[in-house]
């Protein structure tokens, strides 16, 4: 792998790879060659095969914002309403989170198990490698990597698109008259994306503090929010009782798409993994924490767990409120969660509520673009993408992967062209990011579930006798979500 540590087979003062609690691609008797001394951080990446180079000032608490920033369960709920709302109706959405829920945080268990035992930034990618039978490694990563960066790079745009909709929605909200066009969504998509690509240059530790504000906005907005509509709604001026009926709210199917029932919840599911693909972020993240092989496990199960139950209590909120659907997921606003304030809230309320959405959807982009940065770098480091001698260079002044952040922001202005291609060319981002996280992520979980046996190493932070079962029930889901989550919302003559 390019940029690694240098190896040599003795033993010396150090701990060889053998001694470590990782799973290597390096030869257990290898021991890492020191020029200084390393920190037992750096010594478990030197085990790896790579060469430290980022400081590190993440701590557990800041890698949680990040990817609490990143997961930004009130801009992603805003911006996937549509897709957990229109499918399904309410029930889509109180046991389509919660189905959905147990099993995506059996993969972020599984996933935090792997992190703990090779915390790289190429994480996922590398654990592929690393764990394939021999002879398939290459393209184990090969597949691994290419479906992470690709659910990555979408992460920014797809974020960026939705909080730049939602602002020309509060636009329209204050002047009827105004109509949003699609060149002034796509101007201020590209203009918010080139701001997070200039604060995700800065420093680590600056970054770290920008993240670290922004998760605790998008923590206290979430739980304002979940007070704020039930206290405040308007239902019973409008001649309603304040909250429906819950046989209503479970049990009556909105009919949004062409599917049974059944299968409608299943495609409701693509909401809830698109908002809670977040999590991977500490994996990411963790060559720039301290206490790698801890924190950074940690710091995917407190995401995904605290995550899940705060997003479900947001979809009861909403669930228990709505008025008409229809009129939600067919609005002129272009914006369902706009939408549906207007419907359930005073028009000044509905406003805040928005506008505290918009700066969550702020901190959340800028979360999604610095991890987008860190997977490219890795991915660089290791010569897999074009141009690799360039985007791998870490800036001499702030110590950060200035030149994947760009590369990457490049790429999400053009992507967000689709903008042009109407709501289901644009709505494609958001899909594209759902399966190809969820594939990135069970690559290496189904291969070490499968097929490694006592090649993994366990690191510091496992699951024991429960790391088998999670890992099936893991993989048994992804399997039958991802063509599930491919599927059209139409079937035959509807399908243009």
């Amino acid at each position: 792998m390019s940029g690694e540590a240098e190896v040599q087979h003795t033993a010396g003062r150090k701990k060889s790879v053998a001694q470590e609690q990782v799973s290597s691609v390096l030869d257990g008797g290898v021991l890492p060659v020191y020029n200084r001394e390393f920190t037992a951080d750096e010594e478990i990446l030197a085990a790896l095969g790579y060469k430290p180079e980022f400081k590190r000032e993440f701590s557990l608490w800041t890698t949680f914002c990040v990817s609490f920033a990143v997961l930004g369960l009130l801009p992603s709920f805003a911006s996937t309403l549509y897709y957990g709302m229109g499918y399904a109706g309410t029930p889509g959405m109180v046991w389509g989170w919660l189905i959905a829920m147990f099993f995506i945080q059996c993969v972020a268990m599984s996933m935090a198990e792997l992190c703990s035992s090779m915390p790289t930034s190429g994480g996922l990618y590398y654990a592929s490698a690393v764990l394939a039978p021999p002879g398939y490694g290459p393209f184990a990563a090969w597949l691994t990597g290419w479906s992470n960066w690709l659910a990555q790079v979408t992460g920014a745009p797809s974020v960026d698109y939705g909080m730049a909709a939602m602002i020309l929605a509060a636009g329209s909200i204050g002047n009827p008259e105004y109509v949003p066009e699609n060149y002034q969504v796509f101007l201020l998509t590209v203009f918010i994306l080139f701001i997070h690509g200039c604060i995700s240059s800065m420093p680590t530790r600056w970054i770290a503090n920008f993240n670290s504000v922004g998760s605790s906005l998008n923590i206290l907005g979430l739980i304002v929010v979940i007070i704020l509509i039930p206290a405040l709604t308007n239902r019973e001026d409008q001649g309603l009782p304040k909250f429906t009926r819950s046989s209503v709210v479970w049990g009556n199917f909105y009919e949004g798409t062409d599917f049974p029932d059944g299968l409608a919840i299943l495609m409701t599911f693509v909401a809830v993994i698109w908002t809670m693909s977040g999590y991977d972020a500490p994996f990411h993240l963790s060559e720039e924490c301290s206490n790698a092989n801890i924190a950074s496990p940690r710091a995917i199960v407190l995401t995904s767990g605290i995550g899940g139950l705060f997003g479900w209590f947001l979809q009861l909120v909403v669930a228990y409120t709505v008025i008409d659907i229809d009129s939600v997921v067919e609005s002129d606003l272009g914006q369902p969660w706009a939408s549906y304030l207007l419907q359930v809230m005073p028009q000044k309320t509905a406003l805040a509520i928005l506008a505290l959405t918009i700066m969550c959807a702020f901190s959340m982009g800028q979360g999604c673009m610095v991890a987008a940065s860190r997977v490219t770098y890795a991915y660089a480091r290791d010569d897999c993408l074009p141009l690799s001698h360039f985007i791998k260079r870490v800036n001499v002044h702030t110590r950060t992967p200035v030149n994947a952040v760009w590369f990457n922001t490049i790429i999400g202005m053009v992507m967000v062209f689709l903008i042009f291609g109407g709501s289901i060319a644009v709505g494609a981002l958001f899909s594209i990011a759902a399966v190809a996280a969820f594939v990135a992520f069970t690559i290496p979980i189904f291969i070490r579930v499968f097929f490694v046996g006592n090649r993994f190493r366990p690191g510091p932070w496992n699951l024991g006798v429960f790391s088998y079962p999670i890992g099936v029930a893991a993989c048994a889901f992804v399997l039958l979500m991802v063509p599930v989550l491919m599927l059209p919302s139409g079937r035959g003559s509807d399908l243009k």
